[in-house]
């Protein structure tokens, strides 16, 4: 099972009860390689427990993409995409089929949560393809004649970020600019990062930076 649902009314209701019941739901992705023993992902666990005793009747879901990786885009998946939907194969309509279910699952979020660990000065490969099942155009964005154009707007993004180094704000954080950006160019605008650096340099770095970050996801579990 690639990812789990919770609802937290525990009844039975269907995307479409919920958009009209106004029901609010929060998807959190974690990414780190130590699924839930990683920093990144106690840090984005404890937001969402704290966010979740403030919104109570909200809906979760939640994946792991360490525990439950995404194929890596392919020649054979982007076709699938660009193929027309009444001339695709079977096995492009599985590709298809994969793609939309996460982006059903972003359309309904209204809040998300990204556990994310750098690795290499880079994101997490298991989230790269995961933003780039999600990429699509026509889908998620489209092209005007004005340029771009994401439709994936209205939607609270929190990113975690668990470094072993320090680099925020300095030319080594690539991640920063490169997940804002990504997420802007869907229509997610509204992001905000949260920093826990130097866990790698020593345990009263770690300890105050943990600290640190932990009392400013309590302020913004609103």
């Amino acid at each position: 099972m690639l990812f789990y649902l919770i609802d937290k009314k525990l009844n039975n209701t269907t995307d479409n009860d919920s958009k009209a019941n106004n029901m609010t739901t929060l998807l959190q992705l974690n990414s780190s390689i130590f699924s839930a023993n990683g920093n990144s992902s106690q840090l984005a666990n404890e937001f969402v427990a704290k966010w979740q005793a403030k919104n109570p009747t909200a809906s979760l879901i939640v994946r792991d993409l360490a525990s439950h990786p995404l194929p890596h885009l392919d020649a054979q998946r982007v076709s699938a995409f660009f193929t027309p939907p009444e001339s695709r194969t079977p096995e492009q309509l599985v590709y298809v089929e994969e793609s939309d279910a996460l982006i059903n699952e972003l359309k309904q979020a209204t809040v998300i949560v990204i556990g994310l660990p750098m690795y290499n000065f880079g994101i997490p490969s298991t989230l790269k393809a995961y933003f780039d099942q999600i990429a699509r155009a026509g889908v998620t964005f489209r092209y005007t004649a004005n340029g771009p154009e994401g439709l994936l707007s209205g939607k609270k993004v929190y990113v975690f970020a668990a470094r072993g180094g320090q680099y925020a704000g300095t030319a080594l954080d690539s991640q920063t600019t490169y997940v804002r950006d990504f997420l802007g160019f869907l229509g997610m605008s509204d992001v905000e990062f949260v920093y826990a650096e130097g866990l790698n340099m020593g345990e009263e770095i770690k300890a105050k930076a943990l600290a640190n970050a932990q009392q400013r996801l309590a302020e913004l579990a609103v």
